[in-house]
């Protein structure tokens, strides 16, 4: 593992909002200005989402086009959008269509499976968490784009069995670029399993059987991963940073939490991965 570059992605907002993460980036020139300061930082991957002028998030091409040109004008960074939730295919599917069409989309949000994101504050008080719902067909229209629109699935994690399905939906899709298994770990959700030592080497070992080359990362969501990230480099996996996957509240900005984990990146026997060498993987 010690030729192989460690790739580092930062999260910048996401959907949670502000009453959960006060310190986002909302508007377009706010993204876009965290998305350069984390990619000269060391994050050579970016994730966004967008908002509205009334800071509600929607997932809209010309606004997403605005802030990856904006961020592509100044540094050389992967930059990819969310995908729409609980709305109709055709329209979770049109906005990273017509990205991919103006040449805006190199990666994709695939998630391959459905889960129940409840918090323990939630079940707690007897509310309902977010059942996130992703149909195999929704699954297989996503991974039939990528081949056509020629971006890459880059596949959220949220329970061991997400990793068995999308491996398998994207063994039946010829031309795929190979899929990235980004594991997602919670401290205060009830999905999979909280940042554990003994998590990132289960997940280690359960990628390992599924496909001996295959990238993935640790992140999460209200999760703190600075502890398992050594740990996680030195067996192999990649890192992601961020707001969005930040427990809740956190009072670190995103620069703050890119210059933290470049930091553990370098101490470690693996060097920081340049957008470049990230875009040679097959």
């Amino acid at each position: 593992m010690v030729n192989n570059p460690v790739w580092l992605e930062v999260a910048l907002n996401g959907g949670a909002g502000l009453a959960y993460q006060p310190n986002i980036p909302i508007t377009p020139e706010a993204i876009i200005a965290e998305g350069v300061a984390c990619a000269r930082a060391g994050a050579a991957i970016i994730h966004l989402h967008v908002y509205d002028d009334h800071g509600k998030p929607f997932e809209n091409a010309d606004r997403y086009s605005q802030v990856i040109e904006g961020i592509r004008q100044q540094c050389d960074a992967i930059i990819y959008p969310t995908l729409g939730l609980n709305v109709a295919l055709d329209e979770r599917l049109e906005p990273i269509k017509v990205l991919a069409k103006r040449g805006l989309l190199e990666w994709g949000v695939v998630d391959p499976g459905s889960v129940n994101i409840s918090h323990t504050s939630q079940v707690a008080a007897n509310a309902n968490g977010f059942l996130y719902a992703n149909a195999d067909s929704d699954i297989r229209a996503l991974l039939e784009l990528a081949v056509r629109d020629d971006w890459r699935p880059a596949y959220a994690i949220y329970e061991p069995g997400f990793a068995r399905l999308g491996k398998a939906m994207a063994n039946a899709v010829d031309g795929l670029k190979s899929p990235i298994y980004r594991v997602m770990f919670s401290d205060g959700l009830l999905f999979g399993m909280k940042p554990s030592a003994a998590a990132v080497r289960f997940y280690a070992q359960h990628l390992a059987d599924l496909e001996a080359d295959s990238a993935w990362m640790v992140s999460g969501l209200d999760a703190d991963i600075e502890a398992i990230m050594p740990l996680a480099i030195e067996l192999g996996a990649h890192v992601r940073v961020g707001l969005e996957d930040a427990p809740f509240g956190c009072q670190q900005s995103n620069v703050e939490l890119v210059e933290q984990a470049t930091e553990t990146i370098l101490k470690s026997a693996r060097p920081l991965a340049t957008a470049d060498d990230i875009r040679k993987f097959s």
